[in-house]
């Protein structure tokens, strides 16, 4: 090539990405898993028919662990959305990868050049 140094490829921003997809798509586990451990640490008993008391250090919080028990329903749209977004993440990802490959193979410089360096 032309000796000079190559850029490495920026995986920073896509990870960030997929790190968001991720963490969308099984959001409603992390919720239903709360609501299961509150519940077996207090002795709680929780169902999806039907709100059941919770007593906590004098409070009732039946209706906040049937809630998050519930929230598993949301599974349902966010999986299949987080699976769309992941293809669409990867299929963006290896297009922008190959481009940057032949950018680099090519010894082309980036379309934006880097600031003027200053003494």
């Amino acid at each position: 090539m032309n000796g000079k140094p190559h850029k490495r490829f920026r995986w920073f921003w896509y990870l960030l990405a997929l790190f968001v997809i991720v963490v969308f798509a099984f959001a409603p586990i992390g919720s239903v898993l709360l609501c299961g451990a509150i519940a077996n640490a207090y002795g709680c008993k929780v169902a999806e028919g039907s709100v059941h008391p919770c007593i906590i250090n004098g409070h009732d919080y039946g209706e906040l662990l049937y809630s998050l028990g519930v929230m598993s329903w949301f599974m349902l749209v966010t999986i299949p959305g987080g699976l769309v977004a992941f293809a669409s993440w990867l299929i963006f990802l290896i297009l922008r990868r190959v481009a940057w490959r032949k950018r680099v193979s090519a010894g082309i410089p980036p379309p934006i050049p880097p600031p003027p360096a200053t003494a």
